[in-house]
C-alpha cells in the first residue's frame, strides 16, 4: 500500500513538502509519481521519477516543485515552492511495484489535500 502526508492549507507563495511510502510485499519499484486532481478536472501527472532518478515535470510546474525518491525507504516526495492557488487540490502518489515472483501492479495512494489560499 501507499501513505502519503503532508497536505495542508497553505498561503500563495508558500511550500509544502509531500511524502508517499510504500509497504507490503515489495521486490523493487519502478517509476514513481504524484498526480493531481482538482475539483471538476481530470486527473492529470504532476511529477515522475523512475528508479534510476530520471524525472519528467508537468509544465505548469517545472522550476518550482522537485520530485526526489528514497530506494531504501520506498518513500517517495514532492517539495512544492512558489505555490498558487492553481495548484489546489487532491494530490495522489502512484507507485510501479514489483512483487517477489516478478508481477507488477500499479499501486495509488489514498491522496492528500493540498489548498492553496490567494
Amino acid at each position: 500500500q501507499l501513505v502519503e502526508s503532508g497536505g495542508g492549507l497553505v498561503q500563495a507563495g508558500g511550500s509544502l513538502r509531500l511524502s508517499c511510502a510504500a509497504s507490503g510485499s515489495i521486490f523493487s519499484i519502478n517509476a514513481m509519481g504524484w498526480y493531481r486532481q482538482a475539483p471538476g478536472k481530470q486527473r492529470e501527472l504532476v511529477a515522475a521519477i523512475t528508479s534510476g532518478g530520471s524525472t519528467n515535470y508537468a509544465d505548469s510546474v517545472k522550476g518550482r516543485f522537485t520530485i526526489s525518491r528514497d530506494n531504501a525507504k520506498n518513500t517517495v516526495y514532492l517539495q512544492m515552492n512558489s505555490l498558487k492557488p492553481e495548484d489546489t487540490g487532491v494530490y495522489y502518489c502512484n507507485a510501479d511495484v514489483v512483487v517477489p515472483g516478478g508481477d507488477e501492479y500499479d499501486y495509488w495512494g489514498q491522496g492528500t489535500q493540498v489548498t492553496v489560499s490567494s
